[in-house]
């Protein structure tokens, strides 16, 4: 008996260490040179973090940017907007990125897929750089910031993690670019702009080759007015998602 209630109790224990927070109705998409990554996120887990990263994601700061780091089974990074785009930021895109959030640590798991958030050594560091977890980490537990989780694209990120590396100090770095050519986002919950998503995820992958293409050609100051175009349909896109519901 007591062998018994001994496994029922670790049963129970796996069940709670397993246990997945509620998501968010919200889906965020980058569409990078290798592929889509879709993710969403856990508002009740980390509130100030998902309003922070979501808000950078409504006013394009992601577009541009790339993932600076890819450690096989570890993790792909992206990198700090300020310093990690190709194409220059606006005043709001650079206030918005220049703030930094509390540490809201969890007892969330560090496993595949996960979503969390960079910091520096200070716990309330955390700016826009974030972390998708490629296997599990179980030493990243409560240190730091969980806040949401890929829900289509492992395919993609495994394609990362055969890229060809370099390293450089701690860091795994890919030797060739992976940009996120462009970004947007859809509520699950909101069933009238499901035709809208499909044709804005059309245009923003074609005006994406032509981004990638014109950027390796024309000064940085042009790629300012080919991302203008781009970010006109994301605006477009987010007072469709807003009119619906304006939460995550």
């Amino acid at each position: 008996m007591l062998s018994l209630r001994f496994i029922l109790l670790l049963a129970f224990a796996s069940s709670i260490s397993s246990f997945e927070p509620q998501m968010g109705s919200t889906r965020v998409v980058f569409q990078t040179n290798y592929g889509d990554i879709e993710f969403g996120f856990y508002p009740t887990v980390a509130p100030k973090t998902v309003d922070h990263i979501f808000k950078l994601v409504r006013l394009g700061g992601y577009n541009t940017n790339h993932f600076f780091r890819v450690d096989k089974g570890f993790v792909a990074q992206v990198a700090d907007v300020a310093n990690g785009r190709s194409a220059p930021m606006n005043e709001e895109q650079r206030r918005v990125a220049e703030k930094t959030v509390v540490g809201e640590f969890s007892d969330v798991k560090h496993v595949r897929g996960i979503l969390s958030m960079g910091r520096h050594d200070d716990p309330d560091s955390g700016g826009s750089s974030f972390s998708m977890l490629l296997g599990n980490s179980p030493h990243l537990d409560g240190k730091y910031a969980i806040f949401g989780k890929v829900t289509k694209g492992d395919d993609t990120l495994t394609k990362l993690e055969q890229l060809p590396t370099r390293r450089e100090g701690i860091f795994v770095m890919p030797t060739e670019r992976i940009t996120i050519l462009s970004s947007y986002y859809y509520d699950t919950e909101a069933e009238t702009c499901e035709q809208d998503r499909s044709v804005l995820k059309r245009r923003l992958a074609a005006s994406a080759i032509e981004v990638e293409r014109q950027n390796e050609m024309l000064p940085l100051i042009e790629a300012r007015r080919i991302w203008s175009w781009n970010e006109c349909y994301i605006a477009l896109f987010d007072f469709c998602i807003l009119s619906k519901r304006n939460t995550i």
